[in-house]
């Protein structure tokens, strides 16, 4: 069986690194297993993408196809292009796409359009904000996927109640918890930080809070006054930092740094009084790792992170923010617990399915050539 594996945006790659490595193992048990992985290229700066291929141990992609930059119709375009001609040379059984990145989508189309298979990874799960356009990639690679595999029972519930066969849903966990459980002891504690510092942690990179320069002067000030002189850590995304040098912007409190490595990222994680944050992968990390998160969205594709996990929604509230940062300084913050199957173990469950169904269809075929032997 031949997988093509895509990973095209720093979420992705996190993803993708426990499945390569179960796959290989599971090819040092004698599985019929080989797969291709394909780098569309979509975030192509190395911080925000090589460094993450060394430090998780993802081999050398097996083609890039350096679709970084220009709009989203654009890059959307130029991976399918590619991608096409990658599929027409090098056809696999089953495309696995992750996550809800543009390269997901378009590499999920441009499959299916071939009549090959495409499975999804991180499927299922919802924001209902149509203004996002990770919501547009979930719904459209959830509508051709072939096989859905679900982080949560919710997720698999949002499949379901969109028709998707039962017998094609997959509850299996997070396989960034994966990736998570097997760096954890291998974190780097960045230089910057100083012994015993307490810190928050800031991330921002979603247009609604950084496209708009007084927007986010405005909560970059009130984040800085509201910690009561606790230094606010913050890797500033590219585009966030080109903003930002615009108009020259700089906060008493806050230590604005490059990008992280994983390694290091996950370290500012663990050890931070608390995290505020526009991302969605992040509030999982600090949901298993019991880390008080502050959202600044009204929406959350991942509202077990809210329900039962150290999530909140803060929308663009700045009083509420500033009342949430007071509450993580004074201990008052909830108690998470971690949705099921995050536990390590996705990525073995996904290859494991993968394996069975595609010795399921081998035995199909073998039957009905036989069938069809028996007739003539």
């Amino acid at each position: 069986m031949k997988i093509t594996i895509v990973a095209g945006a720093r979420p992705n790659f996190m993803k993708i690194a426990p499945i390569i490595k179960e796959i290989n193992k599971s090819k040092t048990n004698g599985n019929n297993i080989e797969y291709r992985l394909i780098h569309t290229g979509q975030h192509y700066d190395q911080s925000m993408s090589g460094d993450f291929f060394i430090q998780l141990g993802i081999p050398k992609p097996d083609n890039n196809l350096e679709c970084g930059g220009g709009s989203q119709a654009e890059q959307t375009a130029a991976i399918m292009i590619k991608f096409e001609k990658e599929l027409i040379n090098n056809k696999p059984d089953i495309v696995l796409v992750v996550g809800d990145v543009t390269s997901s989508m378009a590499c999920a189309i441009t499959a299916k359009k071939l009549c090959i298979d495409v499975a999804h990874v991180e499927a299922g799960i919802r924001s209902r904000d149509m203004n996002m356009p990770e919501e547009i990639n979930r719904m459209v690679t959830d509508s051709i996927s072939d096989y859905f595999f679900t982080t949560t029972t919710m997720a698999s519930r949002n499949l379901e109640a969109e028709n998707i066969m039962t017998n094609r849903i997959y509850l299996v966990g997070n396989t960034m918890i994966d990736t998570l459980i097997q760096n954890i002891d291998k974190i780097k504690k960045p230089t910057f930080l100083k012994e015993n510092q307490p810190y928050f942690l800031l991330t921002l990179h979603r247009p609604s809070n950084v496209d708009n320069i007084l927007n986010l002067d405005n909560l970059l000030t009130t984040i800085s006054n509201s910690t009561l002189g606790i230094p606010v850590v913050f890797p500033v995304h590219p585009r966030t930092k080109a903003n930002i040098d615009s108009k020259s912007l700089n906060y008493k409190n806050i230590l604005m740094v490059d990008p992280q490595g994983y390694l290091e990222f996950i370290y500012l994680i663990k050890n931070s009084k608390g995290i505020i944050t526009d991302s969605g992968g992040i509030t999982e990390e600090a949901t298993y790792l019991h880390i008080p998160c502050l959202t600044m969205r009204t929406t959350t594709e991942r509202p077990e992170t809210v329900a039962i996990g150290t999530n909140e929604l803060i929308g663009n509230d700045l009083l509420k923010l500033k009342r949430y940062i007071k509450k993580i300084i004074d201990d008052k913050w909830k108690k998470g617990t971690v949705p099921i199957f995050w536990d390590g173990k996705t990525a073995k469950r996904i290859v494991k399915k993968i394996n069975s169904i595609y010795e399921d269809k081998t035995i199909e075929k073998q039957s009905n050539l036989l069938i069809n032997e028996s007739a003539i």
